[in-house]
């Protein structure tokens, strides 16, 4: 199967894994399971830690660096992700969530995801 990581998803697998349910743990540790991270998610840790809502624990280069050794891969945006959020009722506000269920159905991969409101849409979260 195919997962995407949810941002807090990835911060927490980087820098507390202990926060990651244990279903969560169990598929990105399933080395059969192909683990995503959005372009979209690499953006909003770059806008948070501007802000000052985030700090992590290394320049976002360096965690992205150790995550591929780990085998994440990289997911970009591309117009069919973007346009497929307008099919998506809104159900809810967060445009970079909305961005990774777009692309979750997309390319047919389930969310890794702690987030209830996600629920609501048509696509699998594992949590």
């Amino acid at each position: 199967m195919t997962g995407i990581l949810d941002t807090h998803a990835f911060v927490w697998l980087d820098s507390q894994p202990a926060r990651l349910s244990a279903a969560a743990r169990t598929f990105i540790q399933d080395e059969q399971n192909r683990i995503l991270l959005s372009a979209a998610s690499v953006w909003e840790l770059i806008v948070k830690a501007q802000l000052g809502k985030l700090t992590l624990r290394a320049p976002i280069e360096h965690i992205l660096d150790d995550q591929r050794q780990n085998g994440i891969e990289g997911l970009p945006i591309d117009f069919d992700h973007v346009m497929a959020i307008q099919r998506l009722p809104a159900l809810h506000r967060d445009p970079f969530d909305r961005l990774l269920v777009a692309q979750a159905l997309h390319v047919g991969a389930v969310l890794i995801s702690s987030d209830a409101q996600l629920r609501s849409y048509p696509v699998q979260v594992i949590w």
